[in-house]
């Protein structure tokens, strides 16, 4: 086990602007509750609870080395504390373990986190000579030496291309099945090589490490992260009180997509589009607290590198039959005009990564407010 980051190590991302939008619900009168699904080394965690002293943390995390560093980081807040080992999509069966009915505010940081990435035997970075293990619970789970070892030449390029957008998927996973016909492939060091090779030489100067999107891959691959988002963000909304609000950090296009269609979809009317009031209970649950997806600021940028590619959403339950201003003819207009203009940009069957599709939906987000 590597040692543990010593405390104040670690600069969460965004930690500003992600206190400024949950203070409204945990700062109201009374004993509020915070979850973080993703606790990681607990840096947004200590922030809002010295920020707010009536709120009690249940913090979430797969990885029992966080949970520890954690344990220790908020030993100050000991009696408002309560820290889970589990997947973040288990958050309705911990908060009925704990009582706890509705909560105030929830906090997603998703990805790999810092202790993951510098630690150098969990074998998340390609920077790195390490095992290929990549599993965020190390209690549990295939790893990624299993998963490049095992999965057939397809599987390893659907995966690549899939969860990494890797262009060179099908030369990569042939690179890949050849070196483990010869010998099986245990180290980071030698399958970052063996991806820099399979990669055509231009291609390698631009976009970063070439080994970057395969590393990426695999590790979603491994810790099923996408599946995992899918089933966590509906189960976190429906646990949030009327006036909580939901802030969702995401540091590639897959879960930004997955993210941002989740909100979208409560946030939106259930009642007909042609009726000229909304019935009753038809009203959206939800209100979007940004326009679109936030991007981090030069500043945030220079001080925290690691903040260079997240992109933050946020959202506040609200009461479905509360009396909203509703333009029912600019819904109808919004409805329709996505496909159409979808149709006159990407005619002629032009596939569109995730990263557009985002971008395009976004242009037809309402506007939001803190």
């Amino acid at each position: 086990m590597g040692e543990l980051e010593p405390r104040g190590a670690h600069v969460p991302v965004l930690l500003g602007r992600t206190l400024e939008l949950l203070a409204p619900a945990l700062g109201r009168p009374g004993r509020r509750t915070y979850v973080d699904g993703t606790l990681g080394l607990g840096g947004h965690a200590e922030a809002v609870l010295a920020a707010h002293p009536d709120v009690v943390l249940v913090g979430l995390d797969r990885d029992t080395e966080a949970l520890a560093a954690s344990r220790q980081r908020l030993a100050r807040f000991d009696d408002r504390v309560r820290l889970v080992h589990a997947v973040y999509d288990a958050l309705p069966e911990v908060l009925d373990d704990l009582g706890i009915a509705a909560v105030d505010g929830i906090l997603f940081d998703l990805g790999v986190s810092s202790l993951q990435l510098d630690l150098p035997d969990r074998g998340f970075s390609y920077a790195q000579d390490a095992p290929l293990d990549m599993r965020m619970d190390q209690t549990r789970g295939v790893t990624a030496e299993e998963v490049v070892n095992t999965y057939s030449a397809g599987d390893l390029a659907r995966v690549l291309r899939v969860y990494g957008e890797e262009r060179f998927a099908t030369r990569i996973a042939a690179a890949i099945t050849r070196e483990r016909a010869r010998r099986r492939i245990t180290s980071s060091a030698r399958l970052a090589e063996l991806v820099r090779d399979a990669i055509p030489a231009p291609a390698r100067r631009t976009g970063g490490h070439p080994a970057k999107r395969t590393f990426q891959a695999l590790r979603i691959e491994v810790n099923q992260e996408l599946s995992t988002l899918e089933r966590a963000l509906p189960a976190a909304l429906d646990a949030l009180a009327l006036g909580g609000r939901i802030v969702v950090l995401s540091y590639h296009s897959l879960e930004d997509r997955i993210t941002k269609r989740a909100l979208a979809e409560r946030a939106r009317s259930s009642a007909p589009v042609d009726l000229p009031v909304e019935l009753p209970g038809t009203g959206p649950t939800l209100r979007l607290l940004t326009r679109g997806a936030e991007l981090p600021s030069d500043e945030e940028v220079a001080a925290n590198p690691r903040a260079a590619s997240v992109r933050l959403r946020a959202a506040e339950r609200i009461d479905p039959d509360e009396p909203v201003r509703r333009d029912r003819q600019r819904r109808v207009k919004a409805l329709h005009q996505p496909a159409a203009r979808t149709a006159g940009r990407h005619g002629g069957g032009h596939h569109r990564t995730p990263a557009e599709e985002s971008h395009e939906d976004d242009e037809h987000e309402g506007e939001g407010t803190t």
